[in-house]
């Protein structure tokens, strides 16, 4: 009996590697009058070019430039796979990302007519139907894809363990992809979009899919956000910040579970309360007040 014919590995991009300096020492003056040198973030301008075509240009901090700007065309569908895409070149004398594909986008002048300015910092852009893209997105059910509290509160133990670039400069958005507690990525950026791309991109790269993970971040669930994650694949999204209405009826549509003012052992389930196996705190005593 002949053996099947084994599947092609799928294509990835070459990438180069130009990580820069997160962050600037500069000098400044408390209130002590006393001078001081501290760290703030390196943020930069990174224009990115498609075949040649200039498309957007990000405000970011260039951790990890190629990844972002994959994670970027996937977010926005101007590509339907990591193989579509052949190489990825950031130069940073001229502040540029080129993307070459293998075969162009199709319709390219239409999928990048309608554009958004959303509420991200930095200043994000959506193209396209945001409405169309909820409709096309598939999760997995509440019965494969759950979170317990105890696991919740290690996630959240997890992050205010982890080193980072606010700690030592503020003015960043951190996020992070869970697997379980276990932490596959973590980036930082001036904007919480530009994190989740660049999560997209790794996740790409690296043949990682999100049926089964949970996504962090530091920054306000908006629509964007929402359905950034759902477009990766991830159902469930744990934020330190808080939820905006349009992020949460996109959730409720999607069936998404939405933690947010999570910190410590704090948290708000908003959505998707049928993924939570809750595990609910004893209650506090309420103090007595003696008057004397």
């Amino acid at each position: 009996m002949s053996s099947s014919p084994s599947q092609e590995p799928i294509r990835l991009p070459l990438l180069t590697r130009t990580g820069s300096a997160l962050t600037r020492e500069i000098e400044v003056l408390d209130e002590y009058g006393d001078l001081r040198t501290i760290h703030i973030p390196d943020e930069r301008p990174l224009t990115l070019y498609v075949d040649k075509r200039e498309l957007v240009t990000l405000m970011t901090l260039g951790a990890e430039p190629e990844l972002l700007a994959l994670g970027y065309l996937r977010n926005q569908r101007l590509v339907a796979g990591v193989d579509e895409v052949h190489s990825i070149t950031v130069d940073w004398d001229v502040n540029a990302v080129a993307v070459r594909t293998r075969a162009g986008i199709e319709d390219f002048e239409r999928k990048t007519a309608s554009r958004v300015v959303t509420t991200g910092c930095g200043q994000g852009t959506v193209f396209g139907d945001m409405v169309g893209a909820v409709q096309s997105v598939q999760l997995p059910d509440a019965r494969s894809a759950r979170i317990s509290q105890s696991r919740l509160r290690d996630i959240l133990e997890v992050m205010r363990q982890q080193n980072s670039i606010h700690r030592k400069a503020g003015s960043v958005h951190g996020c992070a992809l869970f697997r379980g507690t276990e932490m596959l990525m973590f980036i930082e950026d001036v904007g919480r979009h530009n994190a989740i791309d660049t999560i997209a991109g790794w996740m790409w790269m690296n043949d990682v899919h999100g049926a089964d993970k949970v996504f962090y971040t530091t920054g306000r669930l908006t629509s964007e956000m929402v359905l950034k994650s759902a477009q990766i694949g991830v159902p469930i999204i744990v934020s330190r910040n808080g939820v905006t209405a349009m992020g949460h009826e996109m959730a409720t549509r999607l069936g998404m579970t939405l933690f947010g003012r999570a910190s410590n052992r704090h948290f708000l389930c908003y959505t998707g309360l049928e993924r939570f196996d809750s595990e609910p705190e004893p209650q506090r005593a309420p103090v007595r007040v003696v008057s004397g």
